[in-house]
């Protein structure tokens, strides 16, 4: 299992977690608040957002190099699609 994690600096965080996981909430059995949300995409992929005053942080899980690589692409173009009003950074790492 690969596991990489992104700090994205916002004074939204919360606002963007609520949305994205509404948004995969019709297709995925997820679960949020108004700070943190687990999308389970399959078995082998999951998503878990934490929401600070400055920051949202991205903690991904998947099975190898090429679905991280695409993963964090679908999950960055979903959020961007919500913050239009901002260019968001990603810090992508691996944790």
């Amino acid at each position: 299992m690969i596991v990489s994690e992104a700090g994205v600096p916002t004074q939204h965080a919360s606002r963007y977690l609520q949305q994205l996981s509404k948004h995969w909430s019709h297709k995925f059995d997820v679960t949020y608040d108004e700070t943190a949300s687990t999308i389970p995409f399959d078995e082998n992929r999951k998503a878990e957002l934490s929401a600070e005053p400055d920051r949202l942080t991205i903690r991904l899980s998947v099975p190898d190099e090429e679905t991280r690589i695409r993963m964090q692409k679908v999950i960055e173009d979903h959020l961007n699609r919500f913050a239009f009003r901002e260019t968001l950074e990603y810090r992508w790492r691996e944790a």
